[in-house]
């Protein structure tokens, strides 16, 4: 038995319990947390291939050509060379940045090096993946900058002391002109054209400049120069890294092996992938609460995939809680505070997941937030201030006007209004969230059928919650 498998008999018997318990989730989080650092290498090569290809869109050529590579690779005594491309071309990171890194941080415990490619060269001109435009180019001193800012914030993900991190610049700009010539001139103009983003804005009329055309090509010297057996990559990224499997071939070394990860969805429940710019994400440097608190917000259906895209629990795992939640002996609410403590304790730590377990029960599992320490107050005529701009610059409840219309539309956006008998919860349009505060209070307490001034005033903006003086 290896020690995946002792780690996986004790979760099985944890996740038979009474997940409404804190103390059978604090052992269960221990439990799944220590595994970021366990030490996989005692794993067979068919079982190693298995457990990296179930959190991957796909392997290619296939998963057993994978488990086919990892025993070459250990009957010759040498660790497979795993490539992963990173153009810093943001400081913004979130929980979605961090799928990659879980994967590498298992094939590292595997006892593989992994290697990462900043593209100090690449990122001037920019991944046309996915674009209607051109990437404005970065200069030296922003990729630095971003750099720092990305390996700290993923930090918990990974053991980058381990990994072995090299500048594209190294080899690309000493690459003469015949030895670039050389590979393009056997790489069909087609396979480049296959690119649907290409061939979109080609058809609409804008700008494509040279330098994205070759940039699968660039980024595929990388994979030639560090002789790279596995490129890992969004599945965004499957022509670019297929564009390495070709140029690699064309250079008389073996392919790489592609692995895919998946682009993870947003918490709006919108289907759009998670982006700061459209306020759908859980960035790696907010606080404990606001982690805890949007993960408890993401629809249902969500829950499973975060489980597999932010955790180190396994198959068998994950299909015991589906079966409980099918058979309706655990609740999905209490599956989603399990993995609202599992992401908490990633980024802050174990105690600090189990606090902002607590904090959150006592804000929204009592009858009256006047039990809840701390929250937030506004004055109901601040400045004659909209909902809108409460939400987004007196509260930070939301980034932005659209987002806190985008609560409005699925009836997140509630003033909760406090009596004798208990909480009445008067749901707001996407018109209220224009218009001013105290307006709308007004119109709440009217609605409610409140007479005279009511007890405390709450405004509710999808889990967060503050409260309203001045009324």
């Amino acid at each position: 038995m290896t020690r995946l498998d002792d780690s996986v008999a004790r979760t099985l018997d944890l996740l038979a319990q009474d997940l409404s318990s804190d103390h059978v989730v604090e052992s269960l989080l221990s439990e799944t947390d220590a595994r970021r650092q366990l030490d996989l290498s005692d794993l067979s090569p068919a079982e190693q291939a298995k457990l990296i290809a179930s959190r991957t869109v796909g392997v290619l050529p296939s998963a057993d050509a994978l488990a086919s590579a990892i025993e070459t690779a250990r009957n010759e005594g040498r660790p497979l060379r795993v490539k992963l491309g990173i153009d810093p071309t943001s400081a913004d990171v979130h929980l979605g940045h961090t799928v990659p890194m879980i994967i590498l941080s298992r094939f590292q415990r595997m006892g593989h090096q992994v290697v990462f490619i900043i593209g100090d060269i690449t990122a001037k001109i920019g991944d046309p993946s996915g674009r209607s435009d051109e990437r404005p180019p970065l200069t030296d001193e922003g990729i630095a900058e971003n750099l720092a800012t990305y390996r700290k914030q993923v930090a918990p993900f990974f053991d980058f002391q381990q990994a072995e991190f090299r500048h594209n610049s190294e080899w690309l700009s000493e690459i003469r002109l015949p030895e670039l010539i050389g590979v393009l001139s056997q790489i069909p103009v087609s396979m480049s054209l296959q690119r649907e983003d290409f061939r979109t804005r080609l058809a609409e009329g804008h700008g494509l400049a040279m330098s994205e055309f070759i940039y699968a090509v660039v980024m595929a010297l990388d994979s030639v120069k560090i002789d790279a057996d596995i490129e890992l990559g969004g599945v965004d990224q499957l022509l670019n890294m297929q564009m390495g499997r070709k140029v690699m071939e064309i250079s008389g070394q073996k392919p790489q092996l592609v692995v895919t990860m998946p682009l993870i969805e947003g918490t709006d429940g919108s289907g759009a992938k998670m982006s700061k710019s459209k306020g759908n994400y859980i960035a790696l440097t907010a606080t404990s609460d606001d982690i805890f608190g949007k993960i408890m917000s993401i629809p249902d259906r969500l829950t499973v995939p975060y489980l597999k895209a932010w955790t180190e629990w396994t198959d068998s795992e994950i299909d015991q809680v589906v079966a409980r939640i099918d058979d309706k002996s655990l609740h999905p609410m209490d599956l989603k505070k399990v993995l609202a403590g599992a992401a908490v304790a990633a980024v802050h730590g174990l105690d600090t997941a189990a606090a902002a377990r607590r904090h959150f029960v006592a804000q929204f599992s009592k009858r009256s937030f006047a039990d809840v320490e701390s929250l937030p107050v506004v004055e109901a005529a601040h400045g004659n201030d909209s909902v809108g701009v409460v939400l987004t610059s007196v509260l930070e409840f939301a980034p932005t006007m659209s987002a806190g219309r985008r609560l409005a539309r699925q009836n997140g956006l509630r003033v909760v209004l406090e009596t004798e008998e208990g909480q009445k919860a008067v749901s707001l349009t996407e018109e209220d969230v224009t218009r001013p505060l105290h307006e709308v209070v007004k119109a709440a307490i009217v609605s409610a059928g409140l007479e005279g001034t009511p007890g405390p005033v709450y405004l509710k903006a999808g889990r967060k919650v503050a409260r309203i003086d001045g009324v």
